[in-house]
C-alpha cells in the first residue's frame, strides 16, 4: 500500500475528455489542498484524454494519480475501479467521486468533506441541486423536470427520502464494509448512485430509516449544467428500466 498524503480520495472518472478537461482548475486545487488526492480514471478514452491527465499530474505526483483502462466500460465501472484501486493503494479515511466537466465546482470538495470530519454518525455526503435563493444552480428545463420525476421514483422505491440522487459530487467514508459495497460490477452504467444505496440496504442488512440517518444531502452552492454530457434523451428511459432492476435485485 502507497503511503500517500491525504484524507480523501477523490476518483474523477474520465472519457474523451481531452477538449474539456479543466486542467488549470484540478492543478490548482491539488496544489492547495495536500489533503485531497485525485485518481483520475481514463476508461478506455479514443482521443488525447489520457496525455492530458499525465498533464495534469505532472509534478504533482503526491496529489494527483492517473488510472488507465484498457477498454470503455462505463461510468459505474470507471468510479468502482477507482475507489477499489483507492481502497487498496491510498492510506485515507474518505473516498469519492467527482464529475470531470466540473459542473459541481472543486470549491465544494472541501465543505462536503467536513461534514464527515463533524459528524461521526453520516457515512455518506451528496451534493444536491437545490434551486434556492442566494445559490447558483443553473440546470436546464429538459433535465431538470425529468429529474424531479426521475428522483421521486427512486424514492419511493427505497423508501427514503432523497431529493438529488444523480448528482455527480459524492464522498463516502472508509468503513470495513466499503469494499463490498463496492466489489461487483455494478448492474446500471448511469444510475449505479441509486444500487449504491440499494447495496448498503443489502448487504449490511439496514433498513430504509437506518441507510437515511447515514446520508447528508448538502445544497450545492453552484451548480452548472456544463455542454457536453454523454447522456442521451433515451438513457432517461433506461434509467427507470435499470432503477427497476435494482429494486427486484436488492430489495
Amino acid at each position: 500500500m502507497e503511503n500517500r498524503p491525504g484524507q480523501l480520495a477523490l476518483i474523477v472518472p474520465c472519457y474523451n475528455e481531452a477538449a474539456r478537461l479543466k486542467v488549470k482548475e484540478f492543478r490548482s486545487f491539488a496544489e492547495q489542498y495536500c489533503g485531497v488526492h485525485f485518481l483520475f480514471v481514463d476508461d478506455g478514452s479514443l482521443d488525447g484524454t489520457l496525455e492530458v491527465l499525465e498533464s495534469v499530474r505532472a509534478g504533482i505526483e503526491s496529489t494527483v494519480s492517473v488510472l488507465p483502462c484498457a477498454k470503455n466500460g462505463g461510468k459505474a465501472e470507471a468510479v468502482r475501479q477507482g475507489i477499489l484501486y483507492a481502497l487498496d493503494h491510498f492510506r485515507t479515511r474518505m473516498v469519492g467521486f467527482w464529475d470531470a466537466d466540473l459542473a459541481t465546482p472543486l470549491d465544494a470538495v472541501i465543505p462536503l468533506a467536513d461534514i464527515l470530519e463533524k459528524m461521526p454518525a453520516i457515512e455518506m455526503v451528496f451534493g444536491s441541486r437545490v434551486k434556492l435563493l442566494g445559490r447558483e444552480v443553473e440546470r436546464r428545463a429538459i433535465r431538470h423536470y425529468p429529474g424531479r420525476i426521475f428522483a421521486t421514483v427512486v424514492s419511493t422505491l427505497l423508501r427514503i427520502g432523497i431529493y438529488d440522487s444523480q448528482c455527480g459530487a459524492k464522498i463516502f467514508r472508509v468503513e470495513p464494509h466499503t469494499r463490498a459495497i463496492f466489489a461487483e460490477p455494478f448492474l446500471s452504467k448511469w444510475v449505479f448512485d441509486v444500487e449504491i444505496l440499494a447495496r448498503y440496504m443489502s448487504l449490511l442488512k439496514r433498513t430504509p430509516a437506518q441507510v437515511a440517518a447515514t446520508i447528508y444531502e448538502y445544497p450545492l452552492e453552484k451548480w452548472t449544467d456544463v455542454a457536453g454530457s454523454k447522456l442521451h434523451p433515451g438513457d432517461f428511459f433506461g434509467a427507470f428500466v435499470d432503477v427497476w432492476r435494482i429494486y427486484r435485485k436488492y430489495l
